[in-house]
């Protein structure tokens, strides 16, 4: 009987130790993260450009009849800094528009500096940027962190959403797919 005492804690570990890693390694993230946005209209938006170097955008932007990545993303964020090169890549493949949504950098610094700071360090991949400072406008997408891509058709309806950082294996896998299937559904 004693023995059993040292045992069952043991046992017990083991099994919510394998279901822990289940979880956090073998299952996709698309499980937990679905978007409830995907094939619907891109919500309505109305933010100011992050800065004057760069123009904004609209929803009516989104639906101006090219297929449009938005990401977003934020200085302080260290998956955003990770996938700079590969957006830069990205943005400079032929008919990809990348619009950004500068998220919350505002708030780190009174003048709003920390996105422009970022981009001038790292390279700007964005045609066109705004300024979420309140996160309304990330909240409304339905992002759960930064960075986020989705992928809109011409008529401005989200197609597809990538959680995390984009990498060249996120776009040849996925991006570049979804992208020619919003252009087919023009």
């Amino acid at each position: 009987m004693n023995r059993w005492i040292f045992i069952l804690p043991a046992a017990v570990f083991a099994v919510v130790a394998f279901f822990l890693y289940r979880g956090l390694y073998l299952t996709p993230t698309s499980v937990f993260l679905p978007s409830a946005l995907i094939d619907k209209p891109a919500p309505k938006f109305s933010l100011p450009p992050m800065d004057a170097a760069t123009p904004g955008f609209s929803r009516a932007d989104l639906a101006s009849g090219h297929v449009t990545l938005v990401n977003f993303f934020a200085s302080w964020c260290v998956p955003c800094h990770e996938e700079a090169d590969t957006l830069m890549r990205l943005s400079q493949m032929p008919g990809i528009a990348l619009y950004g949504v500068d998220y919350e950098d505002q708030r780190q610094k009174p003048d709003g500096q920390d996105g422009r700071a970022f981009l001038d360090q790292a390279g700007n991949p964005f045609s066109r940027i705004v300024a979420d400072v309140h996160g309304r406008t990330a909240i409304d997408w339905g992002v759960y962190g930064v960075p986020e891509t989705f992928v809109v058709d011409g008529r401005g309806v989200i197609r597809f959403k990538v959680v995390g950082a984009v990498t060249d294996q996120v776009i040849a896998q996925q991006l570049l797919p979804e992208i020619e299937k919003a252009r087919k559904a023009l």
